[in-house]
């Protein structure tokens, strides 16, 4: 079992929810004065996750999550629903970064995610949750609205007395109550890559899960090599660091071949929008002359 499901197994499912996405995150420290005092780190391991609730109506949850050093658990920790989330801001707009902020309503937090990949996934995730969210939520308004007015006339044909529930009458109030109703703020996402917020295609989301587990595989192994060297217990040291150089390299070599793959991916998909925005312009520029010549 691996980390995600662990944390969904062991910290979301009890409370009925359902986890969408964690990434390992680590504190990005402001520069601090020279004179000031540093805290000591503790020896614990930090995720931050997406999960919906399985209740109606659905709430969309972002949840820190903490394992202590020297413990299998989890432990829940702060937790916010996505209409106390303001702003994602993804630091670089132009290349995959580890770096993000997160602004809720009373607390910023910059984080560094484990790899750009895991970063990615997890801002990926996080943007079509959110739009899911808040296109669910301004559908059961007008639902509940209609639902609302439903009920009136159905009284109104019970009792004795006139009633308003003309097309005309509801429209109108329906109207009034839409203009009445202030709309919630949305999550904004700033400087996040164009492929993470826009179009964004399931291929992209394979690719970043195959360079998060690529860069998890290289950080096991370049563990378990300093363990190793650390505890002495080689017996051939020149074969286990044959074996281990062997393996780097193949994970290397993968790693490389997988990002240029990436990379290729990436043009084509920008190639294919820049076509289709060059054939939407013809469109509209052959409906204006044939309009034109019409009349």
């Amino acid at each position: 079992m691996n980390i995600q499901s662990a944390i969904n197994k062991e910290v979301f499912i009890p409370c009925d929810e359902r986890m969408l996405v964690a990434v390992e995150v680590r504190r990005r420290k402001r520069k601090r004065l020279s004179f000031l005092p540093t805290r000591a780190k503790g020896d614990y391991t930090t995720f931050i996750c997406v999960s919906v609730t399985n209740t109606r109506p659905h709430q969309l949850l972002i949840t820190k999550v903490k394992r202590f050093g020297g413990s299998s658990s989890f432990t829940r920790r702060s937790q916010w629903t996505v209409d106390q989330l303001r702003q994602v801001n993804g630091i670089n707009p132009n290349k995959d970064s580890p770096e993000f902020n997160l602004v809720f309503d009373n607390a910023v937090d910059l984080w560094l995610a484990s790899s750009s990949a895991e970063k990615c996934i997890f801002v990926q995730i996080l943007y079509h949750a959110c739009q899911n969210y808040w296109e669910g939520k301004a559908g059961s308004l007008g639902k509940v609205s209609h639902q609302r007015r439903a009920s009136q006339c159905a009284h109104h044909e019970v009792g004795a007395g006139p009633s308003d529930c003309s097309p005309g009458s509801a429209s109108k109030a329906l109207q009034a109550r839409q203009k009445s109703y202030i709309p919630a703020r949305q999550t904004e996402f700033i400087n996040c890559q164009s492929k993470l917020t826009g179009d964004a295609s399931t291929m992209n989301l394979i690719i970043y899960r195959c360079k998060a587990f690529l860069n998890r595989m290289q950080n096991m192994m370049v563990a378990k090599r300093r363990r190793s060297q650390v505890q002495g217990k080689a017996a051939s040291p020149d074969g286990q660091r044959a074996t281990w150089s062997t393996m780097g390299n193949v994970v290397q070599r993968v790693n490389v071949v997988l990002r240029e793959r990436g990379d290729r991916l990436t043009r084509a998909e920008d190639k294919t929008v820049e076509l289709m925005h060059k054939t939407q312009q013809f469109a509209d520029t052959a409906h204006k002359l044939a309009l034109k010549f019409s009349k």
